[in-house]
């Protein structure tokens, strides 16, 4: 394929030339580009999705920026580089294979509300907001990650990510509770 051909076929949308070029062609590339810019595993397939809505918004305005001076191949490498170096500090490594939420509860109803007063409690005592929102939306809202991670414009490997942390800081209150709780009992 041509670069005249292939920029013709990603601004078309053809999804045969865009999966060969991202998926074969490029792969070689894109992963020394990866393996450059992020010091932790990153999903390849996602993170490529992500540089090709990058390069294809506003009816594939960057991609049409592309004016044949060198290959399309450095042309790419360069977006890439570029994109993936502002992604890294967006994207989180997921080094957590806990699970997001737990499904289908076993406890009874009362139990259940309780706790889930309790919950509320300490999740409202975090100062981070944007953790808050993690665990309520996750823990108490039931909401899929997939759901939560699009709501926030992230990525369900950050948004893991953002999870282990908000456990941390709710770990730390109830932590606090536990040790007001004990020096309560012992006065």
């Amino acid at each position: 394929m041509t670069d005249k051909e292939i920029i013709e076929g990603l601004i078309a949308r053809d999804e045969k030339i865009t999966r060969k070029f991202f998926f074969v062609k490029c792969r070689p590339l894109m992963y020394s580009i990866i393996g450059r810019v992020f010091a932790f595993d990153v999903d390849y397939d996602e993170l490529i999705n992500e540089l090709y809505v990058h390069i294809m918004e506003n009816d594939a305005a960057r991609l049409r920026t592309f004016s044949y001076n060198s290959s399309v191949y450095q042309w790419i490498k360069t977006v890439a580089i570029r994109y993936f170096q502002h992604k890294r500090d967006l994207i989180i490594e997921n080094q957590s294979k806990e699970p997001l939420y737990i499904e289908g509860g076993t406890f009874e109803p009362h139990v259940s509300q309780a706790i889930s007063m309790d919950l509320k409690s300490m999740i409202s005592r975090i100062g981070n907001p944007r953790y808050r929102l993690v665990l309520q939306k996750l823990l108490l809202e039931d909401m899929a990650p997939e759901v939560v991670a699009k709501q926030m414009h992230v990525t369900v490997a950050n948004l893991y990510n953002i999870k282990k942390r908000a456990m941390a800081a709710f770990l730390d209150i109830a932590k606090q509770d536990d040790y007001v709780r004990r020096k309560v009992d012992d006065h």
